[in-house]
């Protein structure tokens, strides 16, 4: 894909960056991404992403903005109380980048769900929409950048089970939903730790799309924001696992 004299000029500072280039950046115009969950994590998500010049975004949501959510989904406000999450966020995004091809559907991501995008981002805030996203993206053959965020922490990996040899999926990692597991509405969470891990899940995407460094594959990354402290665990593949053994 050839780059416009407008693309130059909007990605000249990812242009000059080896890793990225103009090549690079071509890589990202051609790209398509679907990012379940328009909230606190697939915003940044999202606008990074859109930013950086993803050619085509999938926006999966089926909720609306509450005055409660302004806290820390920065992408929204207050004029959009009651709006649709997908739409609202999708005008953002066109507003960045007229050029960049959004798609909304407005609904709950689900087993059967068919979402267009090369790479699948998981910013959903329940198990059961992982756990389908993580049967999608294994049974299909595509990355899955999955990130979580509560209290002052933030985790982002990838799972490449039905890519890469040996790679873990997410159900490798968590086989089922912890007991207690708490909604998103009932714990607490500092809004900038959610910037944090959404822009995490973007600059894992973009390396996917661009080629450049090593993604988190087999490995996730853990943000202490108390602490302000970051590192990496590895993951194994569990050979008993129900999703990516079979």
């Amino acid at each position: 894909m050839s780059l416009s004299p407008e693309d130059i000029d909007r990605h000249r500072r990812h242009i000059l960056l080896k890793e990225i280039g103009g090549p690079g950046v071509a890589k990202l115009r051609a790209a398509s991404v679907s990012i379940i969950g328009a909230g606190a994590l697939g915003g940044p998500a999202a606008l990074y992403l859109a930013a950086a010049g993803v050619g085509q975004i999938e926006l999966w949501d089926d909720d609306r903005v509450e005055r409660s959510n302004l806290q820390r989904q920065i992408q929204f406000s207050e004029a959009d109380t009651g709006a649709e999450k997908a739409v609202q966020l999708a005008r953002r995004i066109n507003a960045l980048d007229p050029a960049i091809r959004v798609e909304v559907k407005t609904e709950r991501f689900t087993d059967g769900a068919a979402p267009s995008g090369n790479i699948l981002i998981d910013a959903t805030d329940n198990f059961p929409a992982r756990f389908a996203l993580n049967r999608c993206a294994h049974a299909s053959g595509r990355y899955l950048v999955s990130g979580a965020a509560s209290g002052w922490s933030g985790q982002v990996s990838v799972f490449a089970s039905g890519l890469v040899a040996d790679a873990p999926c997410y159900c490798c990692w968590i086989p089922e939903m912890p007991p207690g597991a708490e909604a998103c509405d009932e714990v607490g969470v500092v809004g900038a730790i959610t910037g944090m891990t959404g822009s995490a899940m973007a600059l894992e995407a973009v390396k996917l799309i661009t080629g450049a460094g090593e993604p988190l594959i087999g490995r996730i990354l853990l943000i202490d924001g108390l602490r302000s402290q970051m590192r990496t665990v590895g993951l194994r593949r569990d050979s008993q696992c129900p999703v990516c053994s079979i």
